[in-house]
């Protein structure tokens, strides 16, 4: 355990953050998931700019890497417009 007051408080706002961290993604996920259930364009063309907001936002925090970012987007991309 550590033992300089430093030390602890680094330990303290690691761990607020890690919490934040992955309530962030887990939200994102949730919306993802979402977006890819959707059977109607219309809907899921309304939803994709919410969603790849979620994801670049991540991206901007180091949540995510931005390359695992735009490879998702790219995809989710590509299955809105693949929908009829």
């Amino acid at each position: 355990m550590a033992n300089h007051k430093s030390a602890k408080k680094r330990i303290r706002s690691n761990n607020a953050k890690k919490l934040r961290n992955r309530y962030y993604a887990k939200s994102t996920r949730t919306a993802i998931k979402k977006l890819r259930m959707l059977e109607k364009k219309e809907e899921a063309a309304n939803s994709l700019p919410r969603v790849v907001s979620l994801i670049d936002r991540l991206a901007k925090k180091s949540v995510i890497h931005k390359k695992k970012a735009s490879n998702l987007k790219s995809k989710l991309t590509k299955h809105v417009n693949s929908l009829q």
